[in-house]
């Protein structure tokens, strides 16, 4: 069918919930959603002059048709959307690939062996102990006892380094029993390494119990040593307990989600904390996804939903979902129990999502190759903004006015998240009477259009790839219609809105959305950055103009001195003190100053002195 028939065809649907499967030519099922109402929701894929993005136009282009089911209820067409999803695997549906593989915890051979984590199996002859599904997992594991049975984690050799060296930072931590010394006998480091086994094998359980008989016994036959190290191996695993335990209040099993966006992809981090500490971390990665909402609403379905999948009594999700009820009813029902699914506004739940789009953001960062401080945060930037690529040349303005009437706007540059003070400018508003923000913003950006425009060197001659406001929707407004018909017309432009505080709360576009900066802390402390440099390089320009136009209006009481005079002396010698020191021929020799205005000023401030008379080169040659 083509794109007209398809159209005609949803016209005939009917205003009630249900599932739509749409196939290529082939008959292949390549998308799969739900609808509360399939009438709307299929025609709008069809109807002509809809935008959309990129993979649901390409979507679009290979839809040949398309089968609905009728569902009872919204609820009932989510439950069909999850297992149809299941079923079928649609191309354009986001699909749930974890890309990192298998994990192993090696166990090296010999009298000293070692415990490493390892991603696949070496063609060796140590023993591994897997397979495991996360890496986080195993990498965690691994530090645990080695933390808790002062285990070595050094590329020295043993028994061939003994006392070669002193003992590593790990020693003096309190992190390594030192075996590097070449004091801890063989013994003792095997059983130390069978007890970390065991707690591989079989969880910490017993182990404390255990290893408190053993160092009981030690102590009576009068092994202090042995008992020594027990006795630090008890510690170091409560301590490192301790230590895991990040829910200090609260649900201590649940998971926590937040998803992040890079002009490439979305991903979404997975913490599962279990008895309080974190137990694994799960990321999944999504390329040329519609976009990051949208990937949120799909994920959490089918990642609960597939087999084998644990659900939580409690669900942190960094961001409310549509159809939240139905999808928590749902998880409920595959449970056996209630599941709370929500999103935390404060406290340490609070702080775990951040934990967790933090997490998504480095894995982004790690995919892209730019981990660089500031290559992540244009990265996210662009991520947050929907922006095709990170931003790498970022201009920002800012209006200021001394309240007499005049403005200035100053506009500062920040290039690959720096500042390049080389490329700031200053704009003295003129066509702008009274105070009015709004247009002063909408004159200082024309003028900067005009002269990229023209072909102007220099800043003026980039095309910025973002355009920061000082200021809410009133300055976004303004400014956006003013460079609509120009060669900037299409740069995006946003508003830097403050909080009570006056510190950076939200981003606003110049449709009015707001993008709040909470979550975003490495953006928010980014943005903030700019939004202060162009604050204060405004107020600086307007407050040396007002300093300059009081001292000229000094200069315009003394008698034959008009404010024209007074703004060249001003501009001559930049300063009161400067001017009060100069001699009169000096005076008399800035243009634009006659020798009856040289004299008046000279005179004010050299009341009684007589002046220094002026020789002449001609003069000067006759006395030689």
């Amino acid at each position: 069918m083509t794109k007209k028939e398809l159209h005609g065809k949803a016209l005939k649907l009917p205003k009630l919930p249900g599932v739509y499967l749409i196939q290529d030519k082939h008959g292949t099922i390549i998308y799969i959603g739900k609808a509360k109402n399939l009438f709307s929701r299929v025609g709008q894929y069809f109807r002509a002059g809809v935008p959309h993005d990129q993979k649901t136009e390409r979507m679009i282009e290979s839809a040949s048709d398309f089968d609905t089911i009728v569902t009872g209820s919204e609820y009932e067409a989510l439950v069909l959307e999850c297992s149809q999803i299941k079923q079928h695997q649609p191309k354009y549906n986001i699909l749930l690939k974890d890309d990192k593989g298998y994990s192993y915890i090696k166990v090296t051979r010999g009298d000293w062996p070692r415990i490493t984590a390892e991603l696949q199996k070496g063609e060796d002859e140590a023993e591994y102990i897997g397979p495991y599904l996360s890496s986080f997992a195993v990498k965690q594991m691994v530090q645990t006892v080695l933390d808790s049975f002062l285990l070595p984690r050094c590329t020295r050799r043993f028994p061939q380094d003994f006392g070669k060296a002193r003992p590593c930072l790990y020693s003096h931590i309190g992190k390594c029993m030192a075996v590097c010394t070449g004091k801890i006998p063989q013994e003792d480091y095997a059983e130390a390494v069978e007890n970390a086994l065991q707690m591989v094998r079989n969880g910490q359980g017993e182990i404390v119990s255990l290893l408190q008989r053993r160092m009981e016994e030690a102590a009576e036959n009068l092994e202090f040593e042995r008992a020594a190290l027990l006795r630090n191996q008890i510690r170091a695993i409560k301590k490192v307990n301790a230590g895991q335990t990040v829910v200090k209040e609260g649900e201590k099993n649940q998971d926590v989600i937040a998803f992040a966006n890079s002009p490439k992809a979305v991903c979404a981090a997975i913490l599962r904390f279990r008895e309080g500490a974190l137990a694994d971390k799960k990321e999944y990665l999504f390329y040329e996804a519609e976009s990051i909402d949208i990937v949120r609403e799909q994920f959490l379905a089918q990642y609960y939903l597939d087999e084998g999948e644990e659900i939580p009594k409690s669900i942190a999700v960094d961001a409310p979902l549509p159809g939240q009820d139905l999808l928590q009813r749902l998880l409920s029902e595959q449970k056996g129990a209630k599941v709370r699914l929500y999103t935390p506004e404060r406290g340490d739940n609070k702080r775990l999502i951040e934990m967790a789009y933090v997490n998504a953001m480095e894995r982004l960062a790690q995919e892209s190759g730019r981990t660089s401080r500031e290559e992540k945060i244009l990265d996210e930037l662009a991520g947050l903004l929907g922006l095709p690529v990170p931003p790498t040349v970022i201009e920002s303005y800012d209006i200021s006015n001394w309240g007499e009437g005049t403005s200035v706007c100053g506009m500062v540059v920040f290039e690959n998240g720096k500042p390049k003070k080389a490329g700031y400018r200053r704009f003295k508003i003129n066509s702008v009477e009274g105070t009015d923000d709004y247009a002063s913003m909408a004159e200082a950006l024309l003028r900067r259009a005009a002269e990229y425009d023209a072909g102007a060197k220099g800043q003026f001659g980039v095309r910025p790839d973002l355009i920061l406001l000082d200021g809410g929707l009133g300055q976004v407004g303004a400014g956006a219609k003013s460079l609509a018909d120009t060669g900037l017309g299409d740069v995006p432009v946003y508003g830097m809105v403050k909080d009570d505080r006056h510190r950076t709360r939200a981003i606003v576009s110049a449709d009015g959305k707001q993008i709040e900066l909470a979550l975003h802390r490495s953006i928010f402390s980014f943005v903030t950055r700019i939004q202060d440099e162009v604050h204060r390089f405004a107020i600086d320009y307007q407050r040396r103009r007002a300093k300059g136009k009081t001292f000229a209006s000094t200069l315009t009481q003394i008698k034959g001195v008009g404010p024209e005079t007074a703004k060249t002396l001003m501009r001559q010698f930049k300063t009161m003190k400067a001017i009060a020191a100069a001699e009169q021929a000096q005076l008399a020799a800035v243009k634009g100053v006659n020798k009856n205005a040289a004299k008046a000023v000279w005179e004010h401030y050299h009341k009684g002195e007589t002046p220094a008379r002026q020789e002449t080169p001609g003069k000067l040659e006759q006395g030689q």
